[in-house]
C-alpha cells in the first residue's frame, strides 16, 4: 500500500465559506479559520482510490491542483477507479468535476464514486447552508458511474471498509484500508488536524460535536492499539500521523 497526499494548498475560510489561498503577503493579514485541503490517494494491489476530492483550485494554467499533483507522480487521472467521499462540503468534493465554459467533465472519468445517500438528502433539505456548492454537487451527482451508498457500514472491497458515524454532517461516513497488516484511517472533518486528539472539545462547528468528540477518544484508544496510521485533511504541517 501506498499512501500519497495531494495537498491543493492552506486556505483561509469564512462566516460564508469563501476559500482563499493564503500566501506569505496575506498569512498575518487574515485572521480566522485556516486549513490545508488535502485529498489523498491510496495505491493498493487492486486499486487507486482517492479519500475525497479537494476544492478543485487550480494552478496559474488553469489546471486543477490535484491533477498537477498526481501528475508530479506520473499517476494519470483514468487511473483513478474509486472515489471515496466522506460527506459532501464544498471542500471535499469540488476537484471530482471541472467546469468548462460549455458545462462540466468529470476530472477522474473511469473512477466508481462512492457517495452516502442519505448525506445527499440532507445537504438538499439545507438550500441555505454555505458549507455546499449545491451547483457543483448537483452536476456531480448526474454522471454515470455514482455508487449510491445506504447501509451503516460495509466493504467496499476486500481492503476498505467503511462505517457511517455522524458529527460533524449526520451522515459522515469514515473509512478503513487494510492491507498486508498495515491500517490506513480516514476520518475526514471529525479527525482533520493532530491538535483534535490533543485537546477534547466538541466543536461548534460540527453538527454534532460532542458525538465527534467522543468518536476521536475511540479512534485513538483503538488507533494506539492497533498501530493506525491516520489521515489529516485539513492539518496545516502534518499529512499523516502515526498512533
Amino acid at each position: 500500500m501506498k499512501v500519497i497526499p495531494l495537498k491543493e494548498g492552506d486556505f483561509f475560510t469564512n462566516n460564508t465559506k469563501e476559500f482563499t489561498l493564503l500566501t506569505n503577503e496575506n498569512w498575518n493579514q487574515l485572521s480566522g479559520i485556516k486549513m490545508s485541503v488535502q485529498p489523498f490517494l491510496i495505491i493498493t494491489e487492486e486499486d487507486y482510490i482517492l479519500l475525497d476530492g479537494g476544492i478543485g483550485w487550480k494552478n496559474e494554467k488553469g489546471q486543477p491542483i490535484i491533477l498537477q499533483t498526481l501528475e508530479k507522480e506520473n499517476i494519470y487521472p483514468h487511473q483513478i477507479t474509486k472515489i471515496l467521499l466522506s460527506h459532501l462540503h464544498k471542500d471535499h468534493i469540488e476537484g471530482i468535476i471541472n467546469k468548462t465554459e460549455s458545462g462540466f467533465e468529470p476530472n477522474f472519468p473511469n473512477a466508481e464514486i462512492f457517495i452516502q445517500k442519505r448525506e445527499l438528502d440532507f445537504a438538499r433539505s439545507n438550500p441555505g447552508n454555505y458549507s455546499f456548492d449545491f451547483d457543483t454537487l448537483e452536476k456531480m451527482v448526474q454522471l454515470p458511474n455514482i455508487v449510491w451508498m445506504h447501509s451503516d457500514d460495509g466493504n467496499i472491497s476486500r481492503a476498505v471498509s467503511y462505517q457511517v458515524v455522524g458529527g460533524h454532517t449526520p451522515f459522515m461516513q469514515v473509512f478503513w484500508i487494510k492491507e498486508n497488516n498495515y491500517t490506513v484511517f480516514y476520518g475526514a472533518d471529525n479527525l482533520p488536524q493532530e491538535s483534535y486528539l490533543k485537546y477534547h472539545v466538541a466543536y461548534k462547528s460540527d453538527f454534532d460535536g460532542k458525538k465527534a468528540m467522543r468518536l476521536r477518544q475511540q479512534w485513538q484508544a483503538q488507533g494506539q492499539k492497533e498501530h493506525w496510521k491516520v489521515l489529516l485533511y485539513h492539518d496545516l504541517e502534518k499529512t499523516v500521523i502515526q498512533l
